[in-house]
């Protein structure tokens, strides 16, 4: 009962953190040596509106994290998740930096991003602990591939914004492999078409709201 509770209590801080509070990174910023950042007016929007999605990416991980944490019953996977979590929150960061730096706001719906990946991190965590790692690797490989396409509409002299996706997208596959590592079990190919789906509709809100 102590251990349930003390789970529910971290899950809720996590929330709280996520949502409310400044994140701090635990890393120092990527940057890109000698390469300044000097953006037009509709340069420095249109990086807004990619920083604002990817920043909702992070809240999305931390809520998945979480959740996947909260509801395995393995003393390991649980230190696993976290510690992805941890590494996620440079994320969270870097991205929350930079919109401040672009004069971009969060979305408007973070709450709503991360009840609705809460959710679905402890579905996955109660399907067992291998479609849970499944849950992770195909996430991570759309976030990958989502950074990767964000890498050729950035603007070319946003170096501050690039060298923070580049990273990014370098950590998630990290993240993969080491889920893969753990044991995941691959996905069907009709849950990663829903899970493609259902990311569509976040960024293409996340972009404008």
């Amino acid at each position: 009962m102590t251990l349930s509770l003390d789970l529910a209590l971290n899950a809720a801080d996590s929330a709280l953190r996520t949502l409310f509070a400044k994140p701090r990174a635990s890393r120092a910023c990527p940057t890109l040596a000698d390469q300044a950042t000097a953006l037009s007016t509709a340069d420095k929007a249109l990086s807004g509106a990619l920083m604002r999605v990817n920043h909702v990416g992070e809240v999305c991980a931390q809520a998945l994290y979480a959740a996947q944490a909260l509801g395995t019953r393995d003393a390991a996977l649980r230190q696993h998740f976290l510690q992805a979590s941890r590494e996620e929150g440079d994320h969270l960061a870097w991205t929350k930096d930079r919109l401040d730096e672009l004069g971009a706001r969060p979305s408007l719906l973070n709450p709503l991003w991360y009840a609705g990946a809460f959710g679905l991190g402890l579905v996955a965590s109660r399907l067992g602990d291998r479609v849970s790692l499944g849950f992770v690797v195909e996430t991570e490989r759309q976030v990958e591939a989502h950074l990767a396409s964000h890498m050729e509409r950035l603007p070319e002299g946003d170096h501050a914004s690039r060298a923070i996706v580049a990273q990014m997208k370098d950590d998630e596959a990290q993240h993969a492999r080491e889920a893969e590592d753990a044991g995941a079990l691959q996905l069907p190919a009709p849950v990663k078409a829903m899970m493609r789906s259902a990311a569509r509709v976040m960024t293409t809100v996340a972009h404008r709201v």
